[in-house]
């Protein structure tokens, strides 16, 4: 088996690991295994924009408030408050590098770069390159790091786990090449930057979503998983069966976009005050509230009266993707449904990124900071992959001598498993969190979620230790047994609080709320 000794390693090449890759380089080698897959993750298809502190008009209290709120008595304020000061400088980082933020060019704009509104927030701070922020950033990105001569980018590889020594230290990565060989990078650092876990559910707003493999990969080696209970839907991902996930960004209705029942009348106003601006998990509930009320498979958005002239301009990209799919959005309204979008719990770390593992950091959305709490507020999310990936390099340069322990192996085996056999297991996953811990959960549809997914385990796993290393098998397992301790965390959750609403405890319970934590031994007890 090939193997090679790096210096830092980060796993995923989103904004999260491209930031992180450029702010160590010019103090130590970094290795970046990034498939070309990663191109198609939750970066690239983050179309508000980022939240930061940026016009005079606005001020860090207010944007600290309002991801307070947000987050449902849940953030810790040391890590909001952290993150909300380091966004002004980190917003003038990717300017030096030649994002193409969208300019404001009216005479009495008070920052030379527009700023948008979106839900949860009070003040008008979301900087964006028109409706495809996501993309400007990790483009200008990547051109930075693949110029960089202390980076190397390896997108002939994928993570499947990481590598122990004795000591309990983090010592780098395994990892399949194309042909399905075993190769081991052997590290001082390692990061993981691999993203969440929507892909436990059926309907994402990403084409290719993480399912929470780098998770439960620090789960492995014994990192405590934080929160995982509060999965994100986004309100408004296109309603089409029969094509690709399309996110409908939030901006839209920051903009002034309506939502509609099936009857074409507006239906927030009447849910909160801040109508179509009310934080994410308001508005999701409500529309899959309205959804089963009308027996309707979806809602409406309707942008028309902004008129097509302002949809073209703030929108160009939302425009043109729904008119390739036929459908006109300056004369139509959209037809939106809720998707699985984002994850608040994930690895539990420090503000430099560190784990409960030494010499393992996570960074972005596969990480919990503390600073979403149950329910991550708009825009905050690049944000916060580029807050972090900032402090984490900063803590990397001062990193301490590495362990020398000896290695823990991990044996393997021959079985091929059928791809077939893997697909039903996968719709079998998907089909169980997307009926029983989606937006609305039940203690019955709870229990049986536990049930059916630790049926599911005990089928997969003695395939599993018999199976040759496999891409697409090691992250159903790392999926299952990640979808069975969200359960776990979920069932544990006795009250209903931003994410996590179960009409069975339909009430905030103990004040201050605790944070949820869990470690992968915890299957084991159950």
């Amino acid at each position: 088996m090939p193997r090679s000794n790096h210096d830092v390693l980060i796993i995923g090449g989103g904004v999260a690991g491209l930031t992180l890759a450029l702010h160590c380089a010019d103090a130590r080698r970094v290795t970046l295994v990034r498939p070309a897959s990663d191109d198609r993750g939750a970066s690239r298809w983050a179309q508000g924009g980022i939240a930061a502190v940026l016009s005079p008009q606005d001020d860090f209290e207010a944007h600290v408030a309002d991801t307070l709120v947000a987050g449902d008595g849940l953030c810790d304020e040391r890590a909001v408050r952290f993150t909300v000061e380091q966004g002004p400088a980190a917003i003038e980082w990717l300017l030096s590098l030649g994002v193409p933020f969208t300019r404001d060019g009216s005479p009495d704009a008070d920052y030379p770069y527009h700023l948008t509104r979106e839900g949860g927030h009070g003040a008008r701070r979301i900087i964006h390159a028109e409706d495809a922020t996501g993309r400007a950033v990790l483009d200008t990105l990547k051109a930075h790091a693949e110029a960089h001569p202390a980076i190397s980018v390896r997108d002939d590889l994928t993570a499947i786990g990481l590598i122990a020594d004795e000591a309990g230290h983090c010592r780098g990565a395994r990892c399949l090449d194309a042909a399905g060989a075993l190769v081991e990078l052997h590290a001082d650092d390692s990061v993981l930057a691999t993203g969440g876990a929507s892909g436990l559910y059926r309907h994402t707003t990403s084409p290719k979503p993480a399912s929470g493999e780098g998770m439960l990969m620090a789960a492995e080696l014994g990192a405590e998983l934080m929160n995982l209970e509060f999965q994100q839907f986004h309100p408004t991902c296109l309603y089409d069966p029969d094509g690709p996930p399309f996110l409908i960004s939030e901006a839209v209705r920051g903009e002034g976009g309506r939502l509609l029942d099936a009857a074409g009348k507006r239906f927030m106003p009447a849910v909160d005050s801040r109508a179509e601006l009310a934080p994410r998990d308001i508005v999701a509930r409500a529309i899959d509230a309205e959804m089963q009320r009308s027996h309707s498979p979806h809602v409406w958005l309707d942008v028309r009266h902004l008129g097509e002239a302002a949809i073209c301009h703030h929108f160009p990209t939302i425009h043109a993707h729904c008119l390739s799919r036929g459908l006109d959005i300056a004369q139509e309204p959209i037809p939106v449904v809720p998707a699985a979008h984002y994850s608040c719990g994930g690895v539990a770390t420090d503000l430099d990124g560190a784990t409960s593992v030494p010499r393992l950091y996570a960074i972005g959305e596969v990480a919990c900071t503390g600073l979403h709490g149950a329910n991550r507020m708009a825009s905050n999310s690049l944000l916060e992959c580029l807050v972090f990936a900032r402090s984490c390099a900063t803590r990397l340069t001062r990193s301490a001598a590495p362990s020398r322990a000896a290695l823990v192996g991990v044996p393997t085996g021959s079985l091929v498993v059928d791809s077939t056999r893997l697909q039903a297991w996968r719709t079998t996953l998907h089909e169980v969190m997307s009926s029983r811990v989606a937006i609305v959960r039940h203690d019955a549809g709870l229990d049986s979620a536990a049930h059916e997914l630790a049926a599911l385990a005990a089928e997969v796993a003695p395939i599993v230790q018999r199976a040759a290393p496999d891409t697409a098998l090691t992250s159903l397992w790392h999926a299952l047994r990640l979808a069975r301790l969200t359960v776990t965390s979920a069932r544990s959750r006795r009250e209903s609080r931003g994410l996590h609403y179960n009409p069975d405890c339909p009430h905030h319970g103990e004040t201050p709320p605790r944070p949820s934590r869990c470690h992968l031994a915890d299957l084991e007890t159950r």
